[in-house]
């Protein structure tokens, strides 16, 4: 039986535990037929996940172009195309408006902006039939989530980046879309999840009564990376419903 992306050439930025939401897509990219570049900022984290799955592993910055092309470059060398990417490349940035810094501010946006235009650029070139950019957005950037300024913010220009990217790439048959996660549990939230406080602040928000999955996640990137998703310029909300209510303040997890 054909996978759902037999023939298709991904890569997959921002994979370094397998835990993560990029192990998760990798996973279900090459189980549904494709041919998977996975990468992050060391090759050595990546490559235990890459060698499970089947993928080749790379080392690549989302904040230097050159590395961003070079990927794209390695994929196309590797299998003769590139026909999807996915940029799960975040960096956690805390605080509020008052409390975060200029360093802060500068941070974010290299990694949450500026990055997420190089990537799309930088893949959009390499696509020469077309294809699907995949770029990850967060609940923060559909509510107005406190203590988050910075990493809300810049997840939220991003978003308006892919939507400009989505009309501009169109012509050319690429496919841009953004999938917005809910409070996961994956490597970057482990922390937060070893709290009860915290956890529960958060699902009584959250109107299917649970946590959304890196599963749930890669499901989403599956159907966006398929040619059933005849959709671009999009936010995916997968966050289990509580983009329609709120994100808990901090005093709540006390």
């Amino acid at each position: 039986m054909a996978g759902r992306l037999d023939g298709k050439v991904a890569v997959i930025l921002g994979a370094s535990n397998p835990q993560s939401m990029g192990a998760a897509t990798a996973r279900r990219f090459v189980a549904e037929g494709a041919k998977v570049v996975l990468a992050a900022r060391r090759k050595d984290a990546v490559a235990a996940i890459a060698e499970e799955v089947g993928a080749v592993a790379a080392a690549c910055d989302i904040t230097r172009e050159d590395e961003l092309a070079a990927l794209a470059k390695l994929a196309v060398d590797t299998f003769g195309a590139l026909d999807i990417a996915v940029n799960y490349a975040g960096l956690e940035v805390n605080g509020s408006v008052i409390d975060s810094s200029a360093d802060d501010w500068r941070a974010a946006c290299e990694v949450h902006l500026v990055g997420t235009a190089l990537f799309i650029k930088q893949m959009a070139l390499a696509m020469a039939q077309g294809g699907s950019i995949i770029t990850a957005s967060s609940l923060t950037a559909l509510v107005q989530a406190p203590g988050l300024a910075a990493y809300a913010a810049t997840k939220g220009g991003a978003d308006v980046l892919m939507r400009v990217a989505a009309n501009e790439l169109g012509e050319r048959g690429i496919r841009v879309n953004s999938i917005a996660p809910g409070f996961t549990q994956s490597a970057m939230t482990a922390g937060y999840f070893a709290v009860d406080a915290v956890k529960n602040a958060f699902l009584k928000e959250i109107p299917l009564g649970r946590f959304s999955t890196i599963e749930d996640i890669a499901s989403a990137a599956l159907w966006l990376a398929s040619d059933e998703a005849f959709i671009t310029g999009q936010v995916v909300d997968i966050t289990a419903g509580q983009s329609l209510r709120r994100t808990p303040r901090a005093d709540e997890f006390v």
